[in-house]
């Protein structure tokens, strides 16, 4: 009877072993994650917008929009153009050959106080996407209120 039981727990034991195995496997296959391939010249993005968080008064402005060329032939960004004047995209000068990344640089004014939200239009020979915008938002803080000095009587 005692054998019984100690094959019966064994062997319990053993698949719940397996069963937690089984799920690792699962997480890391999962995790993997394929860019489609186009035919043509492709433009994929690592994020499309970018959150400035809050900044203060006249903080460091420039973000990079980070992007690959998903298709078969090279990518060529043929212009950017920000909303408005205080936000400035830099496009790459060369074209971006297959498989490989290129960046977008934005800068945005941060001497002006507020919430913003302010798009980039870019215009390349991407298969199906020929023009494409991002986002940038974010808020920039006024300056800290100076400290009265005492005055002398």
């Amino acid at each position: 009877m005692k054998k019984i039981i100690l094959l019966a727990a064994l062997t319990v034991f053993g698949v719940a072993t397996n069963a937690q195995t089984a799920k690792k496997v699962v997480k890391k296959e999962a995790a993997k994650v394929e860019t489609p391939k186009v035919d043509g010249a492709g433009m994929v993005f690592e994020n499309e917008t970018i959150d400035y968080g809050t900044l203060p008064h006249n903080a460091e402005g420039t973000r990079e929009f980070v992007l690959t060329n998903n298709g078969n032939k090279p990518l060529t960004i043929e212009s950017t153009q920000g909303s408005c004047g205080c936000t400035v995209p830099t496009k790459p000068e060369k074209p971006i050959q297959p498989g490989e990344k290129g960046v977008i640089k934005v800068h945005y004014a941060t001497d002006r106080v507020g919430a913003f939200t302010k798009t980039v239009t870019v215009k390349s020979n991407a298969v199906g996407q020929e023009t494409k915008v991002l986002t940038i938002k974010g808020t920039i803080l006024p300056d800290a209120p100076a400290e009265a000095t005492p005055t002398k009587s």
